[in-house]
């Protein structure tokens, strides 16, 4: 017997999901039919090449090259110092700190997630950037050799680059990686962790062999949605990187735009379809980014899972 209670709960779940889909597919084809005029017309490679100059609807020459670089290198650099400094928090937080200090220090960790783009934009403008270019022109210095930390087409010491950024987008999606994992790591198995204590292991032995196995998942997919994060942040990072037009020289050192500030940048000549279409191609770019990256995030928790080791 099937009560209309769970009949109406079940029509209700699954329209939600049905609707979702059908949301997301919608977006997907809407950006496909509006890039596709655009990107046949357009007269370089779209993938390949380093020109942007889609003002012009009949001479359209737009390449998403630089683009790319300037997005996945900010969103690496935020991904690389988040992911230490978030993993470190949820353990203190869950295994080391009194439960009078985690709950407030919790809190104040998720307030993060709470300060506007536009805050944390000027923030790193005007109060990182004099502090950390001394760090960037010493790497600059010593490592320049390697190409990731040579010139990039700023000065180094002027600090609107993508190491800055990094930075700025790190602290950005800290409270999302932290407040994931940290509610993984909270539900160890009690049993777990009181047999490792009972076998006289310690505190790091635990968190080793029980907390660590159990939230390593947790991890990985909350890091997964601090960088989809990071691939969208707009405001932030155009108030950070827009400091030139010059094409970026692949180093961290660089300025330019990424995907979504480029869009929102360009949104003054968004006066005839083609030029719109130019803009909403990279925007597709991105937007299938997103479910590359989600993809990644499935096939590291599959390779991650627990009794894989």
């Amino acid at each position: 017997m099937v009560r209309i209670g769970d009949r109406v709960f079940h029509s209700v779940a699954t329209g939600s999901g049905v609707f979702v889909i059908a949301l997301i597919a919608a977006i997907g084809l809407f950006l496909l039919i509006r890039a596709i005029p655009s990107l046949q017309a357009n007269e370089v490679s779209f993938l390949f090449s380093r020109e942007w100059q889609a003002g012009d609807p009949d001479n359209l020459r737009f390449g998403i090259i630089d683009l790319a670089w300037i997005t996945v290198a900010s969103s690496l650099v935020a991904l690389v110092l988040a992911m230490p400094t978030a993993f470190g928090i949820s353990l203190f937080l869950t295994q080391y700190a009194p439960r009078s200090l985690a709950r407030p220090f919790a809190y104040v960790v998720d307030l993060l997630a709470a300060v506007p783009s536009v805050i944390y934009g000027l923030w790193g403008f005007l109060v990182l950037t004099p502090v950390i270019s001394p760090v960037a022109v010493w790497l600059n210095t010593n490592l320049g050799w390697i190409p990731l930390f040579a010139d990039g087409n700023i000065p180094v010491g002027t600090g609107s680059n993508v190491f800055v950024a990094g930075i700025v987008l790190a602290v950005m999606i800290l409270p999302i990686i932290t407040g994931v994992t940290r509610e993984v790591f909270e539900r160890t198995p009690t049993v777990q962790i009181e047999g490792a204590l009972a076998l006289g292991a310690t505190k790091w032995e635990v968190v080793r062999t029980t907390v660590w196995p159990f939230g390593r998942n947790g991890f990985i997919g909350g890091s997964m949605l601090g960088l989809g994060r990071a691939l969208g942040e707009t405001v932030a990072l155009t108030v950070i990187l827009s400091a030139t037009q010059e094409a970026p020289s692949y180093s961290i050192f660089d300025a330019g735009a990424t995907f979504a500030s480029k869009i929102a940048l360009g949104s003054a000549e968004f006066n005839n379809n083609m030029t719109v279409g130019a803009y909403i191609s990279a925007g597709l770019v991105l937007f299938v980014t997103t479910f590359a990256v989600n993809a990644l995030a499935r096939w590291i928790e599959g390779r991650s899972g627990k009794g894989k080791e």
